[in-house]
């Protein structure tokens, strides 16, 4: 999915809920980010072009809530409980990820395999012209 920063962009989105694992004062998610305006793209392995400063999940903890949850390495964080994450620092990003006082996160990600899906089931229909 190529991005251009101010133009509209379509993306097939997936909600996804993680129910925090609470670890005496901590709470765990089971997921690690890279990404975010303040980065440089090229060295995020899931962008497709090298310019895309989007947040990206790269790691899952196994079992994991957010494993558990369904959420997979290469998703693209587009909200986190209704904020956008489409322009924001890696520091932000984590910030809104692990507020104390929210024991659910709310995600909207996009994914690559949900793309192709949609892209396939729209350009699959081939109209055979007779000879």
């Amino acid at each position: 999915m190529s991005f251009i920063p101010g133009q509209p962009m379509t993306a097939v989105v997936q909600r996804i809920e993680i129910q925090k694992l609470r670890q005496g004062d901590n709470l765990i998610l089971g997921f690690s980010i890279g990404g975010g305006i303040d980065q440089d793209p090229g060295q995020n392995p899931f962008s497709e072009d090298k310019s895309d400063k989007g947040i990206y999940v790269t790691r899952i903890t196994p079992n994991g809530p957010a494993d558990m949850a369904g959420l997979m390495m290469g998703d693209k964080i587009m909200q986190v409980n209704g904020w956008d994450m489409t322009m924001v620092t890696h520091d932000q990003a984590r910030k809104r990820l692990t507020k104390k006082k929210e024991d659910v996160v709310r995600l909207l990600v996009t994914r690559k395999s949900l793309e192709d899906a949609v892209k396939n089931s729209m350009g699959g229909q081939h109209i055979r012209k007779p000879h």
